[in-house]
């Protein structure tokens, strides 16, 4: 390769590094919550354990601390107390047991082994589990000093309080959750918009593979969702126990009251995107200005979105999504066949369930589309 020719291809790699770069700072800057309870819950669990109980060998405090921390980033607050009961329940049961056996690479195995059996009897799972096995791993290669307490009891409560003061600096400083919340929402929210005008344009342009690709792009969605579902219960729990969000709980709550009718509406945009294909696949009349009904569906979708984040009330959105649903029904032909009524239906279906989003009871969506 001429030297010429290999300048370009080095500019476009630093590019590409600088980018790698950029977004590592990035991630950086929105985990400073995360370092700064790093460093507090760290100091402050050994600074107690060492200090205020004189325990000596307090690793296991800072760890608990950061397993707590780290390994528990996202968890609900009942998998985030089952973590420090399974390191704790593996410091205790590690230390008991090589009180009998002693210390070794046979005994090193037994120990692990039967901190399984116990951890698993006890009801530990998954991530606890593992954490409850990789405690009596150190415990069985770390040798106490001489003339130190009995340390399966100070281990013990060692990892307690590493597990404590973990917990504690998620609630004294706490992730915003309604940013977070609203961050997964308002990206569903984009793509199923998305999904809408593309399927609209399939109807335009009476191009049968655009729908194909909306159903694709709606059929992906599902891990969003799932997502979206799982963030949901965490934030509900952070706006419920951490003092500092409490303001936000009613926020909060709104959008987690959408999250189901979400998922309804991206199943019925999966059907709508099938229909549209069938219809067109088979050469059936496309039913004029349903593109613009489901084009209007897309607009009330981005207005919804921005009344979301803002706290705003819903009635534009709210009217766009009633004249969607009126549109879809006048555009069905007079000789209509079974895909163009279900192209309308499901328009109806989609305005329906984010109507619902905002919020509207059974009783007025059935007054207000009733066409």
């Amino acid at each position: 390769m001429s030297p010429a020719r290999d300048i370009p291809l080095r500019r476009l790699h630093l590019r590409r590094s600088e980018g790698t770069f950029r977004d590592r700072l990035h991630i950086l800057r929105r985990r400073w919550r995360l370092l700064l309870r790093l460093s507090l819950a760290t100091a402050a669990a050994y600074y107690f354990a060492t200090h205020v109980l004189d325990h000596q060998q307090a690793f296991f405090a800072p760890i608990s601390a950061i397993i707590v921390l780290i390994a528990g980033a996202g968890l609900r607050a009942r998998t985030l107390f089952e973590l420090v009961l399974g390191v704790s329940t593996g410091v205790l049961v590690g230390e008991l047991i090589i009180l009998v056996i002693g210390r070794g690479t046979w005994q090193l195995a037994l120990v692990i082994v039967l901190t399984m059996i116990v951890g698993i009897l006890v009801g530990l799972k998954g991530l606890a589990l593992t954490q409850a096995a990789t405690s009596s791993v150190l415990l069985a290669t770390v040798i106490p000093v001489a003339g130190a307490a009995n340390p399966a009891s100070t281990r013990f409560i060692d990892a307690l309080i590493g597990g404590v003061f973990g917990l504690a600096t998620i609630l004294l400083i706490p992730r915003n959750p309604v940013r977070d919340i609203d961050r997964e929402v308002q990206q569903f929210l984009t793509q199923l918009a998305g999904i809408l005008s593309r399927t609209a344009q399939a109807l335009r342009t009476v191009d049968a593979s655009l729908a194909d690709l909306a159903l694709d792009e709606a059929r992906a969605m599902q891990p969003q969702v799932e997502s979206m579902t799982s963030t949901a219960a965490n934030v509900t729990e952070i706006a419920r126990m951490a003092p500092m969000r409490w303001k936000q709980r009613g926020h909060v709550e709104t959008y987690v009251a959408t999250v189901r009718d979400l998922d309804n509406a991206v199943r019925d945009a999966r059907v709508l995107a099938r229909k549209t294909s069938a219809l067109l696949r088979h050469g059936e009349h496309v039913p004029p200005d349903m593109d613009l009904a489901i084009d209007a569906l897309a607009k009330a979708i981005g207005i919804f979105a921005d009344d979301l984040s803002q706290q705003d009330a819903f009635d534009e959105a709210r009217q766009e999504l009633i004249e969607a649903a009126r549109m879809a029904s006048a555009a069905l032909p007079d000789a209509m066949t079974m895909n163009s009524a279900s192209i309308a239906a499901q328009v109806r279906s989609l305005a329906a369930d984010l109507l619902y989003a905002s919020g509207f009871t059974r009783d007025e969506i059935d007054e207000r589309l009733e066409f």
